[in-house]
């Protein structure tokens, strides 16, 4: 069967593009230090709101919007527990981002393996 060259590139710039507003959406989550500390702390545990924001001098609808981006980029999910939201990290989406990094990977191998053999020459 064949399959003109055309019709696959198109399908594949295609699914390149459909991903890429789910990229900026995970990077603009990511961007900020402050999502970034609220990840690791739902690394270890599942938190309430109040458990999230005691760590930072911000408010609480701040805080809220932080784990609103969070949760439209789909890096958190939250449950009704009683009168508490708990909320839960969602690792799948860091695997799109891993896997769109590892494609640069064997740049910075190199540049690291490049940088290793100059220090050892400088011995």
């Amino acid at each position: 069967m064949y399959i003109p060259f055309a019709y696959i590139s198109a399908c594949l710039y295609i699914r390149t593009v459909n991903r890429i507003p789910q990229q900026n959406t995970l990077f603009r989550a990511l961007s900020d230090p402050t999502r970034r500390e609220m990840l690791l702390l739902l690394s270890s545990a599942d938190r309430t709101v109040n458990e999230l924001a005691s760590p930072f001098e911000m408010s609480q609808p701040a805080v809220s919007q932080h784990l609103k981006v969070l949760r439209d980029a789909g890096l958190v999910t939250v449950e009704q527990r009683g009168r508490e939201r708990w909320y839960h990290i969602d690792p799948a989406p860091l695997k799109e981002i891993y896997d769109w990094l590892t494609h640069f990977e064997r740049f910075w191998t190199a540049k690291l393996d490049s940088l290793g053999t100059y220090l050892n020459r400088k011995r």
